[in-house]
């Protein structure tokens, strides 16, 4: 490609985005209820807009996706589109490192400096900050006095670290930044430096306002007219499992498009579907074949159908032979000879039946939902063991956390996605993802700790991961260096050494007393009991019974709560 570039030839990248079919699906949706709007030509100071930026949603909004942008959008509160342009250029590996730096000058808590004053008109839009190439050009053609030519030669040259070629510039632009604004040799260095630090990573302004006006014309249609827009999304992502929540029938793996036209078309013309034969009669089975129907019937799409998904499944190959056998008298015009009762054309007393079928085990349910939905639709495999997640978990993945702090978290979950490596000593290690109630973690198991718990690091184990957050700048939901793993079973006893009830004693008469003691007696096992209380001088105290040892089992617990209440009662190890 570099060749080419000396020969003089233009190089051209196309790029083909989603979001402008979005768009113009939006626009077609407002066309149709007589909404006359060139989106063109809307205002890029809507307040309201850049109001949904500040609070971070943009779910939905082309290049503001991400956990980490939205973050950093409600800790700068853009007002302008060239905020916009900016967080676009910065959120990348390189110059992510500017962001908080960005923020801390847009709001005034740093001072902006510049290195020299001529710099100023160039760097004011951020603040001080060498954002863009065009900066570094500009600098270069202004400062120190380079033609636009030269100036992009340099920018080439930082950007590729050639070097014989920087070396040779730099000479150039010191001297040419004393000969036009008599700036020191000293100076002249600390400005190429800098700009030589930044142009390595500095983004195309060009492109960059590309993408923030794209971005921005997708949030003014999610803020005024959010139905045409979530259906506008909804419709280009319908294929996509990982991003469409409440998602159509070709959303299902090996349901695809023509199979879903074949199925509404029959639906419209038949009307509601009663069995699954009354299904294969109707629809077209060139496209709706043996597959789809496994797949719809897997899925849960079949259940408003007569029977279970265990009978409809058993049921399939027979279904498809009497779908075809109707369909192929009616394209021969065949009628009922003996005059029987039909119903839908179809002939009552050769309509088979299902085959007795105990439903599917609720583990089978939910792994065949997750086969083609990928994801659990009808419920959750890790419901079962609710209690103990969330007795024994303290995070719950409504709060960030910040590695670096030495605090420890602890979270259960199924293990998804093993991927086995080996460090520079060639010893085993791990990555895998530990899917929970309230969100999903990266868990990173390093050699001695791999090595301990291997044989509990397998897809589907359910287990308690305890370590380390490290530093959050890959925004996902938690990521931890695992120390321990411990599986659920064995959780309660491992965890379970203090059952802690924080009281009120001034609102506690002796009966009161009288029954916590006797429903502790009730309850013997292995723990202490804690009592938290605050004394009359307002001072946190813990007093630990001595002659009394409890269970944790969750009967016991679910006592206490009712009578303490739920956030006065908790288990500790």
């Amino acid at each position: 490609m570099k060749g080419l570039e000396e020969l003089g030839l233009l190089k051209l990248d196309f790029l083909g985005l989603r979001n402008l079919t979005v768009i113009d699906n939006a626009m077609k949706l407002l066309k149709e209820r007589g909404e006359k709007i060139n989106i063109e030509k809307i205002p890029l100071d809507d307040q309201e807009v850049y109001k949904l930026f500040a609070k971070g949603l943009t779910i939905g909004v082309f290049q503001f996706e991400s956990s980490g942008m939205r973050e950093f959008l409600k800790k700068l509160k853009p007002t302008v589109i060239e905020d916009l342009i900016a967080m676009n250029a910065l959120y990348r590996p390189g110059p992510m490192d500017n962001i908080e730096d960005f923020i801390a000058r847009k709001h005034g808590k740093k001072k902006i400096k510049y290195p020299h004053p001529v710099m100023e008109p160039i760097l004011e839009e951020t603040y001080g900050i060498i954002v863009y190439q065009e900066q570094v050009m500009q600098i270069a053609h202004e400062v120190a006095g380079f033609t636009l030519a030269e100036a992009d030669i340099m920018r080439r040259a930082m950007g590729k670290k050639i070097k014989e070629l920087m070396d040779e510039l730099k000479v150039k632009f010191i001297e040419g930044a004393e000969k036009k604004h008599n700036i020191p040799k000293m100076t002249g260095k600390e400005i190429y430096e800098l700009i030589e630090k930044f142009a390595q990573y500095g983004f195309n302004k060009s492109h960059s306002t590309a993408y923030a006006y794209v971005a921005y014309q997708t949030a003014w249609l999610k803020t005024n007219y959010p139905a045409e827009f979530m259906s506008a999304n909804l419709t280009s992502e319908m294929s996509n499992i990982d991003r469409v929540v409440i998602f159509g029938l070709n959303a299902i793996k090996n349901v695809g498009s023509k199979a879903l036209e074949q199925i509404i078309a029959s639906r419209d013309k038949h009307g509601q579907f009663d069995s699954l034969f009354d299904f294969t009669a109707n629809v077209s089975l060139k496209s709706v074949n043996r597959k789809v129907l496994e797949s719809l019937n897997m899925a849960g799409a079949l259940d408003g159908l007569e029977g279970n998904r265990a009978q409809k499944n058993g049921a399939i190959e027979t279904a498809l032979k009497y779908g075809q056998t109707i369909q192929e008298n009616e394209a021969r015009n065949q009628v009922d000879l003996f005059g029987g009762g039909s119903a839908n054309g179809q002939d009552m007393s050769m309509v088979p039946q299902l085959p007795k079928a105990e439903e599917w085990s609720e583990s089978q349910l939910l792994e065949n939902e997750k086969e083609v939905l990928g994801m659990y639709l009808s419920g959750h495999p890790l419901l079962k063991y609710a209690e103990d997640l969330e007795e024994f978990s303290n995070f719950d993945f409504t709060e960030k956390v910040k590695g670096g702090n030495g605090e420890k978290v602890r979270v259960g979950g199924s293990i998804t996605e093993v991927k086995m490596h080996f460090d520079r000593k060639n010893n085993q290690m791990a990555f895998f993802k530990l899917d929970c109630l309230g969100g999903q973690a990266e868990i990173l198991a390093f050699s001695d700790t791999f090595a301990k718990y291997k044989e509990l690091i397998k897809n589907d184990s359910v287990v308690f991961i305890a370590g380390k957050p490290t530093d959050d700048t890959d925004f996902s939901d938690l990521k931890l260096i695992a120390d321990e793993i411990v599986t659920v079973e064995k959780a309660r006893d491992i965890y379970s050494k203090n059952v802690n009830i924080r009281l009120e004693p001034n609102q506690m008469s002796p009966t009161d007393v009288d029954a916590l003691l006797t429903m502790a007696k009730d309850h013997e096992g292995g723990c202490g009991l804690m009592f938290h209380m605050t004394s009359e001088r307002g001072k946190q105290q813990r007093i630990y019974a001595h002659n009394v040892k409890v269970s944790a089992h969750s009967s016991f617990l679910k006592k206490l709560r009712d009578t303490y209440g739920k956030q006065n009662v908790w288990v500790s190890d």
